[in-house]
């Protein structure tokens, strides 16, 4: 007999060969049916998986992320063979499930694939789901494999980094795939099916290589999540920052500029400038001060710092100087800076912790294919600060940096989200810099502080920076989808490299451990987050434009002008629509730019020192006298937070 121990920690003893499905039918009925896959000993397997030795055991349906992730997985081998079906001489590569969906890498050689050929390749994918083919999952030699795909370069190249005695195949139906495991019980579980869109993509994400089509789908259990998931996709275009980025005066990129360089124009560089604002005032009452770095660094500085033997073959390549052997690099990270900034005194344990604060502009080489919009950019301000402070401060410094986030957070309108700790893959410590000693040190504090925090956590193994662990903020936008957003990082790594100190109560030289953090991110990122979250609509205090003032005449725009300025001494920002149009239609064009406040202007406002005040979505809020209605509006900003240090 062989002991099983569920979730909630009971354990279940069974005759030793029973599977995941034997289990979860000795639980009940119900749960059997909705079972699709399972995770043994951490691993996730099929639920016809037998189970030989002692082993945890989680049983997984749709409603389980893992769930999904077989769903989708096992969709991904649907829709291969669908295309297969209608393209026989296309070569397949890989098909993994993604956060939502999945994807299927495709030469299609001299053939190609337009939106025009999706309904059928859907229809071929449900009619085939249908069948309630079993997939079977089978291990097959290394001669074998390579055999079985010596007319597929992609699967060759794949099989022959594996060892003779870890490949595996997948079957289900007539198709059979390379894969190493993770799928549902048979095909007809898949009642829904929609391939979304179609782009390129190169083999192994190198631009070197050559290039693929990337099929993207998504499957359900139901038509009507399908459904209402593309409904959502519906309303994702609507809010897509790209488009309201444009349609806002946000902004903009140019070819001549160069890829993944925004522009920030006259209404996003106000926005831009009110999140600083924001962010500062908290950082000066948490004790920061402010720096300024430039936007090269030798390279050396980099070598030292480690960035240059990571990054620095994908990086933007060093700028050479009429000075032989010269090199400087585009500034990739705000730390290594920051690090001689520390260096520039002598510092007593007294002095610490010393907080330096930066909005810096750093550059990383992206291929042109994954640039997006704000989201993936060449160039990027961080809303960066680096910490230096003693092994004893580390906890506390850590909490506040914590409250800080959660601060950002709650004034932006985040509420939902995870802390996720990223750690360090413990299976693939070269990619580290660093002792183990240091590596536990940074990882226990982290953990340790999350849990006093009280915040709501997930450890992700192989998501750590090069040089210390991470928590990583996971912000859930109003249609649910995820997006990373602050970080705040523990290094005992960089004040080594440095060789930064300060001097001990002992009399002595000792390290500084260092705390890397950016609330934001990066302003890019997050302000492309922050436009589809609102859908532009920003937080009253945020706007770029507060209000517009819309003139009945011409005869009105001094007055008009006359009470801008009254409202700017109160720093409510916004302009005056003096164009000749009717006051309805400068109405309607204020309400699709999204501005807040539109204060219409005539005779009587003029003669009695009003406006007339209409609140956009809520209509007319009738005449006040100016003073009241910055009182108003000073009510209205307020975010209901409170930062306190």
């Amino acid at each position: 007999m062989i002991k099983i121990t569920l979730p909630d920690n009971s354990v279940r003893e069974f005759e030793a060969g029973v599977t995941p499905l034997d289990v979860a039918k000795s639980i009940s009925e119900g749960l059997a049916r909705n079972t699709i896959s399972a995770v043994v000993n951490d691993k996730q397997v099929e639920t016809t998986t037998p189970i030989t030795t002692d082993a945890t055991v989680q049983l997984l349906t749709w409603n389980d992320d893992l769930g999904k992730k077989a769903f989708w997985h096992s969709s991904a081998h649907l829709l291969a063979q669908a295309i297969l079906e209608f393209y026989p001489n296309a070569k397949l590569t890989i098909g993994p499930a993604i956060e939502k969906g999945f994807y299927y890498d495709v030469d299609f050689g001299d053939e190609s694939l337009s939106d025009k050929d999706f309904e059928k390749i859907e229809k071929k994918v449900l009619e085939n789901a249908k069948k309630g083919s079993t997939f079977s999952l089978y291990p097959v030699s290394k001669e074998e494999a390579l055999k079985v795909y010596a007319d597929n370069p992609y699967k060759v190249e794949l099989i022959s980094n594996l060892n003779d005695g870890e490949i595996t195949f997948v079957t289900h139906d007539n198709f059979t795939d390379l894969c190493r495991g993770g799928h549902i019980p048979n095909t007809s579980i898949v009642k829904a099916m929609k391939i979304l869109n179609a782009a390129g993509a190169y083999w192994r994400g190198n631009e070197k290589n050559p290039q693929l089509t990337r099929v993207y789908g998504i499957s359900f259990p139901k038509q009507k999540d399908l459904t209402e998931y593309l409904e959502l996709l519906e309303e994702a275009k609507k809010r897509d920052h790209r488009k309201l980025g444009k349609e806002l005066g946000i902004f903009a990129f140019s070819e001549k500029v160069g890829q993944g360089l925004p522009l920030w124009l006259p209404k996003g560089a106000a926005l831009r400038k009110k999140l600083e604002n924001f962010l500062s005032e908290a950082q000066k009452k948490a004790g920061y001060e402010f720096v300024i770095s430039p936007h090269i660094g030798a390279k050396e500085l980099y070598v030292t710092s480690g960035h240059w033997d990571k990054y620095g073959a994908d990086s933007f390549q060093p700028i050479k100087t009429p000075n032989e052997g010269e090199e400087f690099m585009l500034k990739p990270m705000n730390c290594p800076h920051h690090c001689e900034i520390y260096k520039t005194s002598q510092w007593s344990y007294r002095d610490l912790p010393k907080r330096y604060a930066e909005f810096g502009t750093v550059y990383r080489y992206e291929q042109s294919g994954e640039l997006h919009g704000l989201t993936r950019v060449r160039g990027f301000t961080q809303d960066d600060a680096h910490l230096f402070c003693t092994p004893d401060q580390l906890m506390d410094e850590f909490k506040k940096t914590i409250d800080l986030v959660l601060y950002v957070f709650g004034s932006l309108g985040f509420a939902d989200f995870t802390a996720q700790i990223s750690l360090r893959d413990p299976e693939n410590k070269e990619k580290y810099i660093g002792t183990d000693e240091n590596w536990e040190k940074a990882e226990n504090a982290i953990v340790t502080t999350a849990t006093e925090k009280g915040l709501n956590t997930v450890t992700e193994y192989g998501e750590a920076a090069f040089y210390g662990p991470k928590l990583d903020f996971m912000v859930k936008d109003a249609l649910g989808r995820k997006w990373q957003l602050g970080t705040i990082q523990v290094d005992y790594n960089l004040p080594e490299r440095f060789d930064l100190w300060y001097t001990g109560s002992d009399g002595e030289k000792h390290r500084p451990v260092m705390i890397h953090r950016a609330p934001f991110g990066s302003m890019e990122r997050f302000i492309a987050i922050l436009i589809e979250n609102t859908a532009g609509d920003f937080p009253l205090w945020l706007a770029p434009d507060q209000f517009i003032i819309l003139p009945i005449s011409e005869k009105y725009v001094d007055y008009a002008k006359k009470v801008s300025q009254l409202l700017e001494n109160h720093d409510i920002s916004g302009l005056i629509d003096d164009r000749n149009e009717k006051t309805g239609k400068k109405i309607r064009d204020a309400e699709l730019k999204k501005i807040p406040f539109m204060i219409v202007v005539g005779e009587n406002e003029e003669k009695d020192g009003t406006i007339s005040v209409r609140r956009r979505s809520e209509g007319d809020l009738g005449v006040m006298k100016i003073e009241d209605f910055v009182s108003y509006f000073k009510e209205q900003s307020k975010t209901g937070f409170e930062f306190n240090v």
